[in-house]
């Protein structure tokens, strides 16, 4: 048996718990460099902490600039502006562009150098200076996970650094501050989530040395992310849609809350598969939204690669509400698709690559870069040669979902092909 858990420090996570941000902030450091957006620092609810923060610490400066996706000219901007204070601890308020780009900063400032220098797996050197991580979404799981991932404009893809001395020292994740989220962000960012803990769940499961948890960040699924990502595929089934209809709906921002902050976990260890890996050349192409990507590979990956986790797509089934009793394991499967197909269709995914404009002759060279991502494509429990890649991404050019879902008959409550 081999097997290893990271994470914060702490993590604190419950409605009101933003309120302990000054003191934990002040607790890390006495000159403090807080990373956001101006949207977020627009709004009263950040602004408060940034306010609440300024009264606890010495010297507070604020980068309000980050921008999508962390372009290294972002990376540069915040460096600069945590010199410009000495800053000796980072607050990250936002979704996963704030946080990731916050994680870069640390690495830089301890170690110097740029980005490039960290490019990969387990290149960062040692811990970074202490980064407090608050997300205003439920999505990336960015504050609790060992990625940090970049746009480099000299790369067709976006660019990861994976440390476990980037997780965030602390996690504080306070459902309030997700109240406000917009519903087309919380249907991209609430996806992502789901994408992670399926994802993790079905990941491939991969030998191990014992030098490997020190040496890789993502080391397949093993029983403790199984746990994590089936929780996590739990609250957001049963409360996704909700959060994206309904804004206000506290419980179901709650339980978008828990369900991100879970699958975050899971996809620590276990890391995520082919529909990250194939949506990286997607996005660099078509501009894009992550979650949206992601959302829309989904189930295409999870088809190519059904006879092999046929019965972890059938527990799927089971975990998020679905009536599959008296199925098997592959009708229950194919039940859990459809199910997902509907799901994605009511938060708005597209179902098509077509439909973001991607262009049907790129295919195959999106293939054969998304099948250099060797961190994220290795967990693909299907085939990941280029053919096979290219093969999901044609299926979801095209929209090809042909499923045989078992539905109960009038007369006698058996299930029969539809």
């Amino acid at each position: 048996m081999l097997e290893t858990v990271r994470g914060p420090r702490q993590l604190i996570v419950g409605e009101g718990v933003a309120q302990n941000i000054p003191r934990v902030v002040a607790e890390s450091g006495s000159r403090v460099l807080i990373v956001t957006d101006r949207v977020l620092l627009g709004q009263p609810g950040v602004a408060e902490i940034v306010a609440a923060v300024r009264a606890k610490v010495t010297v507070v400066e604020v980068f309000s600039d980050a921008t999508p996706d962390v372009p290294l000219s972002d990376v540069d901007l915040a460096v600069s502006a945590a010199a410009e204070v000495d800053a000796d601890v980072i607050l990250a308020i936002g979704g996963g562009t704030v946080i990731d780009l916050a994680k870069i900063v640390g690495v830089i400032r301890r170690h110097g150098g740029t980005p490039r220098d960290f490019y990969g797996e387990s290149k960062v050197p040692g811990p970074t200076i202490p980064l407090v991580a608050v997300p205003t979404t439920s999505g990336t799981g960015s504050e609790l996970t060992p990625v940090s991932v970049l746009t480099d404009p000299d790369r067709e893809l976006k660019v990861g650094v994976s440390s476990v001395h980037i997780v965030p020292d602390f996690a504080i994740v306070d459902p309030e501050l997700t109240y406000t989220c917009p519903a087309t962000v919380t249907a991209h960012s609430g996806i992502d989530a789901f994408c992670h803990a399926v994802e993790s769940y079905t990941a491939r499961p991969r030998a191990h040395g014992p030098r490997d948890p020190v040496e890789q960040v993502f080391l397949g699924r093993n029983p403790i992310t199984d746990h994590y990502a089936l929780r996590a595929a739990e609250r957001i089934a049963r409360s996704l849609r909700r959060a994206v209809t309904d804004g206000g709906d506290t419980d179901a921002r709650a339980d978008m809350s828990y369900g991100s902050m879970l699958a975050g976990l899971a996809f620590s260890h276990a890391g995520n598969a082919a529909p990250h890996a194939l949506q990286y050349p997607i996005g660099a192409a078509t501009h894009t939204p992550h979650g949206l990507g992601v959302g829309l590979l989904l189930p295409y990956a999870l088809d190519a690669a059904k006879d092999a986790i046929g019965d972890r797509l059938a527990i799927l089934a089971r975990v998020c509400g679905l009536d599959v009793t008296d199925a098997s394991d592959a009708e229950a499967a194919d039940t859990f698709l459809t199910w997902l197909d509907g799901l994605l269709a009511d938060i708005g995914i597209p179902r098509t690559l077509a439909d973001i404009g991607v262009a049907r002759a790129d295919l195959p060279r999106f293939a054969e870069m998304a099948s250099g991502v060797t961190r994220l494509i290795q967990n693909h429990p299907g085939p990941t040669d280029t053919a096979s890649l290219t093969a999901i991404l044609e299926a979801a050019w095209t929209g090809d979902r042909t499923r045989h879902v078992l539905t109960p008959t009038r007369d006698s409550g058996r299930r029969m092909d539809t």
